[in-house]
């Protein structure tokens, strides 16, 4: 036996332990994908306009405290239809003193003035576009924080298109306790407290909005809309200064929850000032356009400590800390689709999915010895081989590889594709041997001949798999992962095990006729 065989049978040898190491037992080593195992499909829809609307009204906000500090007697600044921003002015300015300004916040261009009092200024049509890509980008790292803080097990979570984002969560049984905490834009603001709005269809005055309070119902137990308040459009502080939220038991109402929330150095200075400034009013805790509470400050609070209450449950509490803790999501999101499949389902294709494959590779194996005889086995050999390399890449830790139900459809393609290599060798050997050749020159010449026809299908076949992979969604790529796996393993075992088999048995023995 030479060296060069030693090194190859070793070379197999290190395959198979490896591949055995990894993959057993399957069932807990190998990731199974949402339609095997269960759990929640969600596909969010990033309302990217919102996100270009809150930037302008940031932006219009320090232009007009630029333009005061500068002496502009300006009336307002506002949003100008998601295009740019309006400026409205008690006589007309000197340009040079405004374009400075204004110049200097955005790249925007100006427009025609609608009068001498009221200029607009427009933002580039790409400068928007990048403002929407980057919401969703925000978006998706939010939303994959907020997940990895509740727990989710190996979660998939991508971008789909240029607004929306796909979330897989497999073996989730809470799905509506997910829902909440995913799609919650948690746009924490604290906002000054004008009034108590006596009618509900009261307009509000101008700098200002009416919002609502929200309560348990103690009958329902659920939360529904409470107090209206008049409170001032602009807020005091908003949460991107938070730098802790933890949620904690209530000393004085049993079973109840709030949340204990810390601001940083910024926002601490800014909250002691503003209740400071404002010692005897009330200040509303503001989510989403929600108010949760509107205590009264009774004195300046200077540690950076707010609470939120609301009689939370601690589930509700906890949720509410992560989506606070890990920030508000840039643009509020829209549920496009929402698909819960039941842990019965996945167990049922998984055990159709196991039985087609041991039914479908029976088959095969039966065939190859049937027609093929020995070289049959040796064809059979390498497709188990196959099949364990396959699970044992699927199951290599920080890959990231999900076996889905498509997945199996792609395992099965594998076999048949794999038997179709041998096929091809061995149909060569034939040939060759009814020209003459001696077993062993006919093997050299089979697999050698064979080989381009295998490499160009499978190379073929797995620039096909790769473009599913990177343009389709979940079930497709699960579909294109195990059929990728499963081709660059066919190309070793059909090729390097086959051959590496038939050496072995030439070097025992002589071998005068090949049973093929």
């Amino acid at each position: 036996m030479g060296r060069t065989l030693l090194i190859r049978l070793a070379v197999v040898g290190v395959v198979i332990i490896a591949s055995l190491v990894l993959s057993i037992p399957p069932g807990e080593k190998i990731s199974l994908g949402l339609d095997l195992r269960g759990g929640l499909h969600l596909v969010l829809e990033v309302q990217v306009d919102k996100a270009v609307e809150q930037s302008l009204e940031r932006t219009a906000e320090t232009v007009r405290k630029d333009l005061l500090a500068s002496g502009v007697g300006i009336v307002a600044v506002e949003p100008y239809n998601l295009q740019g921003i309006r400026l409205l002015f008690r006589e007309p300015p000197e340009p040079a003193a405004v374009n400075d300004v204004v110049l200097n916040a955005l790249p925007f261009s100006q427009s025609v003035e609608q009068s001498p009092e009221v200029w607009t200024y427009e933002i580039p049509a790409d400068e928007v576009n990048q403002i929407r890509s980057d919401a969703v980008n925000q978006a998706l790292e939010k939303i994959r924080n907020r997940v990895d803080a509740f727990g989710v097990s190996e979660p998939s979570i991508s971008r789909q298109g240029a607004r929306r984002i796909v979330i897989q969560l497999p073996g989730l049984e809470d799905a509506q306790r997910a829902i909440d905490l995913i799609g919650r834009t948690a746009q924490l603001e604290f906002k000054l407290v004008q009034s108590l709005a006596t009618n509900p269809n009261e307009p509000a005055p101008p700098g200002a909005e009416v919002l609502y309070e929200k309560v348990k119902d103690p009958q329902t137990q659920l939360m529904v809309r409470g107090q209206a308040y008049i409170v001032e459009r602009r807020a005091g502080l908003t949460g991107n200064m938070l730098a802790d939220a933890r949620a904690l038991p209530d000393q004085y109402q049993f079973g109840q929850y709030y949340v204990q929330m810390r601001l940083n150095s910024r926002g601490k200075r800014l909250f002691g000032r503003l209740t400071q400034e404002n010692v005897g009013r009330a200040l509303a805790i503001v989510l989403d356009d929600t108010i949760f509470s509107a205590p009264v400050i009774q004195e300046p609070i200077l540690g950076g400590e707010a609470q939120i209450t609301g009689t939370f449950t601690p589930e509700e509490a906890r949720d509410l800390a992560i989506v606070l803790r890990e920030g508000a999501l840039p643009a509020p999101v829209r549920i496009i689709e929402n698909r819960t499949v039941g842990p019965s389902l996945g167990s049922d294709s998984i055990s159709r999915g196991l039985r087609s494959t041991i039914l479908g590779g029976a088959l095969v194996i039966l065939f190859m010895l049937a027609y093929y005889r020995m070289s049959g086995l040796v064809a059979d050999v390498a497709l188990g081989l196959n099949l364990l390399i396959l699970m044992g890449v699927l199951a290599i830790p920080g890959l990231g590889a999900t076996l889905t139900l498509p997945g199996i459809a792609g395992i099965l393609l594998t076999l048949g594709m794999a038997i179709d290599a041998n096929v091809l060798i061995f149909e060569r050997i034939r040939e060759e041997l009814r020209l003459g050749k001696s077993v062993r020159g006919a093997v050299d010449a089979g697999f050698g001949r064979a080989f381009t026809a295998i490499l160009d299908a499978n190379v073929t076949t797995l620039i096909g798999a790769l473009v599913l992979f990177q343009f389709g969604s979940g079930p497709i790529k699960g579909f294109a992962v195990t059929l990728s796996i499963g081709l660059s393993a066919s190309m070793f075992t059909a090729v390097f095990v086959s051959r590496t088999i038939f050496e072995t048995v030439f070097s025992l023995r002589q071998v005068n006729r090949l049973s093929v």
